[in-house]
């Protein structure tokens, strides 16, 4: 569904595991302008660097399947309330996105576009083949531009809002590979959380918001680590 506003890769099952990444791609489509260079897409500010990677990975085992987010957060971050203003960002990190200086008319359209049949297809495929767990998969950057001093050490964190059911089982295992964990961290889920709060919390779904530091997956040997890690990871805590 190279078109669409998102991409299922493997099959989702009943009681398996579903990976959603909805920053997993740096897509435009051609008939968008945002004004920017190339050179951009290729930063955390258009996508999760190797969330793809590990995704697809995870997603060629049996019982695991993914719903990717199949344009870059610049065109439209579908991890953001719906009336939040950088749902179509004109600026992040200090980089001026000037193609999203839009009307409110052309912000719907956005909307109605991509935001809105990426969330209605995602509900309707919870609906459909209830996971035993969701696998909520972002990355962070070691640094922002906009704050080169802020150190973050974590090489994951671990994000929640009210349920922090798979949190409270998946930290100490993540611990025990010998990693720097993040409670919390880089930021709180209590604060951004949207896509969980909408599709976990607020239906009792059993989910674990991971965040890996981009160092760590940047290449195909980061990713197949990390695959095999929270492969791993997800299954007992599914089972827990």
């Amino acid at each position: 569904m190279t078109g669409a506003p998102y991409r299922i890769i493997g099959t989702p099952r009943f009681g398996g595991i579903l990976i959603i990444a909805d920053h997993a791609s740096n897509r435009v489509p051609d008939d968008m302008d945002l004004g920017i260079g190339p050179a951009l897409l290729d930063l955390h500010i258009a996508h999760d660097i190797g969330v793809m990677g590990v995704a697809t990975r995870m997603a060629s085992r049996p019982g695991t399947a993914a719903f990717l987010g199949n344009v870059s957060r610049l065109v439209c971050d579908f991890n953001r309330e719906v009336h939040a203003p950088a749902i179509v960002p004109i600026a992040s990190d200090g980089h001026a996105i000037p193609g999203n200086s839009l009307s409110h008319e052309q912000h719907e359209a956005r909307l109605n576009r991509f935001y809105h049949p990426y969330h209605k297809a995602l509900a309707a495929l919870l609906d459909d083949k209830p996971p035993a767990l969701i696998l909520s998969l972002h990355s962070f950057t070691a640094h922002l531009a906009s704050h080169p001093d802020e150190l973050r050490p974590w090489q994951v964190g671990v994000l929640y809002n009210q349920d922090d059911r798979a949190a409270r089982l998946a930290i100490p295992m993540l611990e025990a590979e010998g990693l720097i964990v993040g409670d919390q961290q880089p930021y709180s889920g209590k604060l951004l959380n949207a896509s969980m709060n909408r599709h976990a919390e607020a239906e009792g779904r059993p989910y674990l918001g991971i965040e890996i530091r981009q160092d760590g997956i940047a290449d195909a040997a980061g990713q197949a680590v990390w695959a095999e890690r929270l492969g791993r990871i997800c299954n007992l805590v599914a089972i827990a």
